[in-house]
């Protein structure tokens, strides 16, 4: 796999957020980027301007990764555009916080359907289609590590992303493919800053010994590496991104 060059890639909710930032670095890197979105249609047209006004090739493709019929119809479009696809970021992820016990079944069953189905359906439409020398390059979080209360079932459909990691990797044998997770530590996002206070923020910021909040940047530059040839033996891993959190 050495020496690949840049092809098509597909950053899954990349209308804001990590998913942007990751969408804008690998155009930087030579790469043509379809920009997921589901609800959000004026912010991934945004991040194709940006990636566009800069010299890259980019197109926004709608598509709710929950459902597998507009998965398939989000790769065809991504491929009619740009050709075969080379690379797929599975970004798309939704978040709520309670403790157990007050936690409503709408909002596990939006967890449970974006990250742990979403992700699926992306994997499996990859895995049928990609060819020798693509990568798959999932997101999880830090927190499947530092399970800290009111994060259960986030964290628990985050744990699923990374064994499905290893277990497709595994299935992969032979056909020159990677699969790999990045898991962001504390991020500001506006999906990591809703609802908390700042000194709640204050506080998770000092966590880490670099003392500050990880920036999108910071994990698309992760993203970056693994997606590049310097990264070909690296497979099946989680690689945790998060400033020494844990």
């Amino acid at each position: 796999m050495g020496n690949q060059q840049p092809g098509a890639a597909l950053v899954t909710g990349a209308s804001r957020g990590i998913g942007a930032a990751i969408a804008v670095r690998l155009a930087k890197d030579g790469y043509a980027v379809a920009v997921n979105f589901t609800r959000h249609r004026e912010r991934a047209d945004a991040v194709v301007d940006e990636i566009r006004q800069s010299g890259g090739t980019a197109i926004a493709v709608g598509g709710d990764v929950r459902d597998p019929a507009a998965v398939a119809a989000l790769f065809d479009q991504a491929e009619g555009a740009l050709g075969a696809l080379s690379l797929l970021v599975n970004n798309a992820g939704v978040m709520s916080l309670a403790p157990i016990a007050k936690l409503e079944d709408a909002a596990f069953d939006a967890m449970v359907g974006v990250n742990v189905k979403g992700t699926f359906n992306c994997l499996r439409e990859a895995a049928r289609r990609f060819g020798a020398g693509a990568r798959i390059i999932n997101i999880s979080t830090t927190v499947t590590r530092t399970l800290y209360p009111t994060y259960a079932v986030y964290a628990a459909t985050k744990a699923a992303v990374e064994a499905m990691t290893l277990v497709l990797a595994r299935e992969l044998r032979g056909r020159g493919i990677t699969v790999n997770t990045v898991a962001p530590g504390p991020t500001a996002t506006d999906l990591f800053l809703a609802g908390k206070s700042p000194e709640l923020i204050q506080t998770l910021a000092q966590g880490a010994p670099l003392e500050r909040l990880g920036a999108p940047e910071d994990i698309a530059k992760v993203v970056a590496m693994i997606a590049g040839s310097d990264a070909d033996w690296i497979n099946g891993q989680t690689i945790f991104a998060n400033g020494g959190v844990a």
